[in-house]
């Protein structure tokens, strides 16, 4: 799954500190040489002063507590990656020199809270997770009218992270050795458990045995289409508007009956053709097969995508050979691929089965046939899906799904903002779990209004939510500010007990600290909403949060999404060529910018989009903005007046060059262009490699080796 894992990290019952049930073993954090009264409480948010404080996403670390951090952050990384690491933790030599480094960091920090704290005002400790029970407390010191400097909570965030790989030392009797994730058998679970059909399901599918099917275009998607339809038993024409698309030849090779028709999309494709379906390819505009469509319809043919024929293939599978998977799907216009990875790490580190596809690649039907054929059919599917894909898609069903957010994007495809996010809605089906980010109104807007049913109250679809901000209701995520440093936390509902000392008028929430935010290794706010996402999702798919945090700890990110490349003479150059829209940019900008000032590199093919949003965090976040391609001119005219310095460069050497001589030490400069990248390159990827080629000739120019960060 994740290509920087090199051993693989113990989960379930076998993660250390943790029981079966994903609870903290009782005692663990003593064994290992932690101070378990330095963890935050979880607490109700009506008695947190702090909770009930505004929240403003992700403030800045205080100076001393980001040092502090950062230097404990520093040891449990070596820790983690040393040669003697195994899965069941680290060596007694190296936990004791973790707990030197905590003691030498924070010697003299004030322990404990205060004696006079009401006791049902504190609740479990952040890890005691999920039906834990509470360690004996020790005895708080009394410090008269002493408030605990912001310190405190590195420390605590400190101790969370090195308890997550501390290894658990038995008291009893010697822990079994954990098994590889590969060879860890699921619980058989009527609930969530997919069961394997039997024999080989695919061959021969009914809806499609003897049909005449007709595919329109010859991309991945749809020489992935014409595949499945063989191989159901379908009779298949390809069409595609050019003459010799690049998958032509492969078509031929694999699939020699297959009959291939080049030209123009119209109604003679489907008219006395005697066919049974047409399925269209997700990158192909509705302007160019509208006039298809229609005539199919007009005579009640089937049409459909990619995504129809997964979302049949699992329908006939269910009830052909009883398999029922979780299928979690992930869209919105940024953040996509990163939470469709990071939701499938989790999942895995839980114990499940898992088959990531779809936008992310590789493509759904693919991805299914080669499960069937090697008989590995997934507990749980995790698929990235695009406006594309969605357009049209009838019939599908996931366990959740998740709007990430919706900016502006694709509108020279869909015509306009509501058709995009019509687009995105369809992801949800009728009866999913509804995962949506509660900061985004238009994302809101997709939770449809109670059903009134008569001598009930209104029935409000189930759904949660994610964002930058406190939870509001149980089951949501969120993040709280505590002395200045960010957690990831999720609200749970009161206790009976609590319940009945608050009026009704009172949120009956308990705030669950799951892990510091600056404990993950992707930065930036938008990644801890992101992460948020994820933990959402992967819950969903019924996985125990203890070993998901272990995945959240390792997870790296994704190449070309504020990906960062070098630092030289003091400035931190970040790629972040996937950042194809407005919105991406935004995220980014804001993301990396609460601590730093940025030189931005724009520009590129606008795709139709308003730049005007880009005026307020370029005003409040940007140094400078360098300026490329071809919607460079509508960009420049959309920030003039944010009261930055506005530089033109001919191509992007010569942009990194300029942003160079404008970013000072400690700055970042950060290309994240707004724009599609075909005007100057072959794809994102190529300008990604532009970019990082100039930032290291400019460091072998200034005679330094470039330091990877």
């Amino acid at each position: 799954m994740n290509p920087h894992d090199e051993t693989p990290l113990p989960h379930g019952a076998d993660a250390p500190g943790f029981d079966a049930s994903g609870a903290v073993v009782p005692g663990a954090a003593e064994s290992a040489g932690l101070a378990v009264e330095h963890l935050p409480p979880m607490v109700s948010a009506q008695d947190d002063a702090q909770a009930a404080a505004p929240q403003e996403g992700l403030a800045p670390l205080p100076e001393q507590a980001g040092v502090e951090f950062a230097q404990v952050m520093e040891q449990a990384d070596t820790v983690e990656s040393a040669e003697d690491v195994t899965a069941s933790g680290v060596d007694d030599a190296q936990t004791a020199d973790l707990q030197s480094v905590d003691d030498a960091a924070f010697e003299g920090v004030a322990e404990g809270a205060p004696e006079d704290a009401a006791a049902e005002d504190v609740a479990e400790p952040a890890l005691l997770l999920e039906g834990a029970a509470p360690a004996e407390p020790a005895s708080p010191a009394v410090l008269d009218n002493y408030v605990a400097p912001a310190i405190s909570a590195a420390k605590a965030a400190a101790d969370f992270v090195a308890q997550i790989f501390a290894e658990v030392r038995a008291s009893d009797e010697p822990e079994a050795a954990p098994l590889p994730i590969a060879e860890v058998a699921p619980v058989a679970d009527a609930s969530d458990a997919a069961q394997e059909p039997q024999g080989r399901p695919g061959e021969g599918m009914a809806p499609l045995q003897d049909k005449n099917v007709l595919v329109l275009g010859l991309g991945a998607s749809g020489l992935a289409m014409a595949r499945w339809c063989v191989r159901c038993g379908a009779q298949v024409t390809v069409a595609d508007t050019r003459e010799a698309p690049p998958q032509l030849a492969q078509l031929q090779q694999e699939l020699p009956g297959v009959r291939f028709v080049a030209g123009a999309f119209d109604a003679s494709l489907v008219d006395g053709q005697g066919l049974h379906a047409v399925y269209r390819s997700p990158g192909l505009s509705p302007a160019t097969f509208a006039s298809v469509f229609q005539a199919a319809k007009a005579i009640g043919l089937v049409t459909g995508s990619e995504l129809s024929l997964y979302a049949a293939a699992l329908a006939y599978l269910r009830s052909q050979h009883a398999y029922a998977p979780c299928v979690l799907a992930i869209t919105g216009t940024n953040g996509k691929t990163t939470v469709t990875s990071l939701t499938g790490q989790l999942v895995e580190r839980a114990g499940k089965t898992v088959a990531v596809a779809g936008n992310i690649g590789p493509t759904l039907l693919d991805t299914l046939a080669g499960h069937i054929d090697a008989g590995t059919l997934p507990e749980v599917w995790v698929l990235e899906l695009s406006s594309f894909q969605l357009d049209d898609v009838a019939g599908f069903e996931p366990t959740a799904a998740t709007v990430l957010n919706i900016t502006q994007d694709h509108l020279d495809w869909h015509g306009d903002i509501h058709a995009y996010a019509a687009a995105k809605a369809r992801i949800f089906g009728q009866t999913g779990l509804m995962v949506l980010n509660r900061e985004d109104a238009e994302v809101m807007q997709m939770l449809p209004p109670p059903v009134r049913v008569k001598l009930q109250k209104p029935q409000q679809r189930e759904h949660l939510t994610f964002g930058a901000d406190m939870p509001r209701r149980p089951g949501d995520f969120g993040i709280e500010i505590v002395s200045g440093m960010p957690w990831l936390v999720r609200a749970l509902e009161a206790d009976e007990t609590r319940k009945r000392s608050r009026s009704e008028a009172e949120e009956e929430l308990h705030i669950q600290r799951l892990m510091p935010a600056d404990a993950l290794r992707i930065r930036g706010r938008h990644n801890a909403t992101n992460a948020l996402a994820a933990l959402a999702l992967a819950s969903a798919a019924g996985c125990s949060l203890a070993p998901m945090l272990y995945g959240l700890r390792e997870y790296r990110g994704e190449p070309h999404r504020v990906e960062p490349v070098a630092l030289v003479n003091g400035v931190e150059y970040f790629d972040d060529s996937k950042g194809t829209n407005v919105g991406a940019t935004v995220a980014a900008l804001t993301g990396l910018g609460a601590d730093r000032r940025i030189v931005l590199i724009l520009g590129g093919v606008g795709k139709g989009q308003d730049f005007s949003p880009l005026t307020t965090p370029v005003a409040r976040y940007a140094r400078a903005v360098v300026l490329i391609g071809r919607d460079a001119p509508l960009i420049r005219a959309a920030l003039a007046d944010a009261g930055v310095a506005l530089i033109d460069a001919a191509d992007l050497p010569q942009a990194v060059d300029a942003a160079t001589q404008r970013a000072h030490a400690g700055d970042a400069v950060l290309m994240s262009p707004a724009c599609a990248s075909f005007d100057m390159f072959k794809d994102y990827e190529h300008r990604a490699h532009v970019f990082c080629d100039a930032v290291r000739a400019l460091a072998q120019d200034a005679g330094q080796s470039v330091e990877g960060v």
